[in-house]
């Protein structure tokens, strides 16, 4: 930590030793990495601005994450405004770039604030860094007006305010309230304590239900086998070749292998099936759905 602090230190004091550009250098610089990319152009560009970035980034030390890279990632939104900037629009570089640094430090917070992603579209990002003073903001309104907002009542409002769904606000809430807690921690402070992940319920197949699925399965293969051989054996092809196969071969193709047309051989599926139905259908209700 120390050392980080060194280099945040170091960093800041070279950023504010850097020039300061005038509006017509900032447009040659611009114009000669745009039209020749000119990398000492480009350099002096971002150094210029550097100070910029670690500016914003600082605004953003709330959320918990090291201030290197925080700078980092804003530094990542500077070269990328630099990239992209048109110095024909008539806009300062500053101005143009405060969006992209922004951009790619929110970016960053939001992938690292938890396991669970919080957030991707621009209405949850601004949910995520604007509610809690949208929040405040209308609890000192409501106080003003002698009103105490309950909770549901704060976060319709909030939603409303924002621009989201209530539930939104709702889920968001939850994920700002602390941070990610591991399965693998104990449910109390005693040594023999149970993990949390001993009382998430297992959702994988249990033993009754194996046995009972295989005993199933095994009598609805009998009772197919059984219905299967009344046909002849041009219709247990058919029905073969169009249910019983991981990858069903079409009515025109069997036709083309037996010498048939495309209708006669959706005949004698059909006849097939019916006569499988007759046969089962007195004993599995199962099946019918396999035919159908």
């Amino acid at each position: 930590m120390a050392l980080d602090g060194f280099a945040d230190q170091n960093l800041t004091r070279t950023a504010m030793r850097a020039e300061l550009l005038d509006a017509e250098t900032e447009l040659q610089l611009a114009y000669a990495w745009r039209d020749q990319r000119c990398e000492k152009s480009l350099h002096r560009l971002i150094n210029a601005y550097m100070r910029l970035a670690i500016s914003m980034a600082a605004k953003f030390k709330r959320y918990g994450a090291p201030m290197n890279d925080l700078i980092q990632e804003a530094s990542v939104g500077l070269m990328k405004a630099a990239d992209k900037f048109d110095p024909d629009r008539g806009v300062r570089f500053s101005t143009y770039a405060v969006w992209w640094i922004k951009a790619s430090i929110q970016d960053y917070v939001m992938r690292n604030w938890s396991m669970v992603r919080t957030g991707s579209t621009s209405a949850q990002k601004s949910l995520f860094f604007n509610m809690r003073r949208v929040q405040a903001r209308l609890e000192r309104e409501a106080a003003a007006e002698g009103r105490k907002l309950e909770g549901h009542v704060l976060r319709a409002l909030t939603a409303e305010e924002v621009g989201v769904p209530i539930r939104d606000v709702e889920m968001m809430e939850g994920r700002l309230s602390g941070s990610d807690f591991s399965l693998n921690a104990t449910q109390s402070n005693e040594d023999e304590g149970r993990e949390w992940i001993d009382a998430i319920e297992d959702e994988s197949e249990q033993a009754s239900e194996k046995v009972e699925n295989s005993h199933d399965n095994a009598t609805l293969r009998q009772w197919l086998l059984s219905a299967l051989s009344d046909l002849s054996d041009r219709e247990q092809f058919i029905v073969r070749e169009r249910k019983m196969r991981d990858d069903p071969r079409t009515l025109e193709c069997l036709g083309t292998e037996l010498g048939l047309s495309k209708e006669r051989v959706r005949q004698l599926e059909a006849a097939a099936f019916g006569k499988m139905r007759k046969k089962l259908e007195a004993t599995s209700t199962e099946v019918h759905r396999f035919l159908g």
